[in-house]
């Protein structure tokens, strides 16, 4: 149900009514401290709801717009929340690097809990020695360079997997379908390195329905959700979003239920062969930590849920996107092909130890992140004590967004920024220096601090190179009838494509290649 609606529905209007004599009555109650510096700039809203009607359906365009009003540093009262935004590279730098460790937390959500399992994952954990522990098994097991370099071959094989199948659509005619072909390569590359095992045989409809049910998770997370700004209120599950996404979790936990119950079976042959995936290394390594701590079955499920909703769908939009970009620039797309014959050649497929001689598909990477991030606005964080940015104060209490999305668009930080030009990040262009890691805050698409995403590397070498294996292997053309392609968006916790990208596509290497 859209805001509007609910603002005239009259079982809405008197639970609203009911909210703000509350809010007066507490409001009544509250005294302020004379002297105190002032909140930083922003909306004044509306009672009760605060200023949630004015971010609109897409919220990293709506507080975007705002801060054009307001300033880079912006303070709204959403519900009964505090929250503050960062919309330029200073004001994250200052959240993300001087206040790190006071918005390290993150706030209760009904929306989030709802689909973690109580947020005992790592991604909703709040910030202490579970999560701690969580983030140091994932960095040595699965995440981390040395591991990385462990599972190069199954991330090899199933490039090869996709290519193959691209060059069978291409004998047939018909178009591919770009994230849909992404999702399933990259979900079966997360469930061999997770639980040693392919989750889909091909692409088709259990894969595509896979990917219906992730992006189904991220946009109902990613929603304003009024149960998480008005608590009182989550009963009552107002945009119906609670239900929905406890109705995907249910199918989500289904299947990794099943996935975790075929990896029982088999433990005895994979610690015979000596061939341990990251679930073996777990619960090998569950032993108390110094700090008391152990993983339990359900953060083993709330880590396996991480792997697949982070490590499948938003490496696979940026793809899509560098993809949908290169189509609309027909130039950009000949001179990453041109680097890739010169460097790579046609008679084998693209290797990932290529990626570093190949400094043009790398800016094309930069600049899809830069333009496109997977993540639009940052998963929210939250600190339990006051502070003051730029003389302004920040109580406590009080949620963080970083606008990822506006920075990347930022004329002060960029030049000509709505306009798509790898060459920036050349090493002769103006942004040769800027690293997407989480050092410059220009571009900042995993976040940066202690939060910053902890699949980055990995998140990093997925997009390189499988954008790199399309644009290699073959020549892309729009399907008959479709003259440009769209570029909207849909907005959730993560930022796809409003409309799927499909192309037809002609292999341009030797057919030994494809084999």
């Amino acid at each position: 149900m859209e805001l509007a609606a609910l603002c005239t529905d009259p079982f809405v209007l008197s639970c609203t009514f009911l909210c703000l004599l509350l809010h007066l009555a507490l409001r009544s109650l509250h005294t302020t401290t004379s002297g105190r510096r002032p909140h930083p700039p922003g909306p004044s809203g509306i009672p009760v709801l605060g200023a949630l009607p004015l971010v609109g359906p897409a919220p990293h365009t709506g507080l975007a717009s705002l801060a054009r009003k307001h300033g880079p540093v912006m303070y709204l009262k959403m519900g009964t929340c505090g929250v503050v935004v960062a919309s330029s590279p200073g004001a994250a730098r200052t959240f993300l690097k001087a206040l790190d460790a006071r918005f390290a937390n993150r706030p209760a959500m009904a929306s989030a809990a709802d689909i973690t399992y109580g947020c005992q994952n790592m991604v909703f954990a709040n910030y202490g020695a579970k999560w701690k522990l969580m983030r140091k098994l994932s960095s040595v097991h699965l995440l981390g360079p040395r591991a990385l370099a462990d599972w190069a071959r199954v991330r090899r094989d199933e490039a090869g997997r996709a290519v193959r199948g691209m060059a069978e659509s291409a004998r047939a005619g018909r178009p591919v379908a770009v994230a849909e072909l992404l999702v399933c390569a990259l979900a079966n590359i997360v469930g061999q390195i997770t639980v040693s095992k392919r989750v889909f045989d091909a692409q088709g409809d259990e894969s595509n329905s896979y990917k219906e049910m992730i992006v189904s998770l991220l946009t109902g997370t990613g929603m304003f959700n009024i149960s998480d700004f008005v608590p009182a209120l989550s009963w009552l599950d107002l945009q119906g979003v609670q239900a929905k996404l406890r109705r995907v979790h249910s199918q989500f936990d289904g299947l990794i239920t099943k996935l975790l119950a075929e990896h029982a079976a088999t433990a005895h042959q994979r610690a015979r062969e000596g061939r341990l995936d990251f679930v073996d290394k777990l619960r090998a390594s569950n032993d108390q930590d110094e700090e008391g701590e152990t993983i339990t079955e359900v953060n083993i499920k709330g880590l396996i849920f991480d792997m697949f909703t982070a490590g499948t769908d938003t490496s696979s939009i940026i793809v899509e996107w560098a993809m949908a970009e290169m189509l609309k620039n027909p130039s950009i797309m000949a001179r990453a092909q041109e680097e890739m014959d010169r460097v790579v050649g046609r008679e084998r497929r693209l290797e990932e130890s290529d990626i570093a001689n190949l400094p043009y598909l790398q800016a094309v990477c930069k600049e899809a992140m830069r333009l496109h991030p997977s993540t639009p606005l940052s998963l929210p964080h939250f600190s339990f004590e006051e502070c003051e940015v730029d003389g302004y104060r920040v109580p406590a209490n009080t949620r963080l967004l970083i606008n990822i999305w506006a920075i990347g668009r930022d004329p002060s930080a960029w030049e000509e920024p709505l306009e798509f030009r790898p060459e920036r990040f050349l090493p002769s262009g103006p942004a040769a220096k800027v690293d997407p890691m989480g050092n410059n805050f220009e571009l900042i698409p995993f976040g940066a601090g202690r939060r910053i995403c902890a699949g980055k590397l990995a998140g990093m070498l997925f997009v390189q190179y499988f954008l790199g294996t399309l644009v290699q292997g073959f020549d892309w053309r729009l399907p008959d009838g479709e003259e440009k392609v769209d570029m909207g968006e849909t907005f959730g916790l993560a930022l796809p494509k409003a409309v799927p990208l499909r192309a037809l596509v002609t292999p341009r290497l030797v057919p030994d290649a494809y084999a």
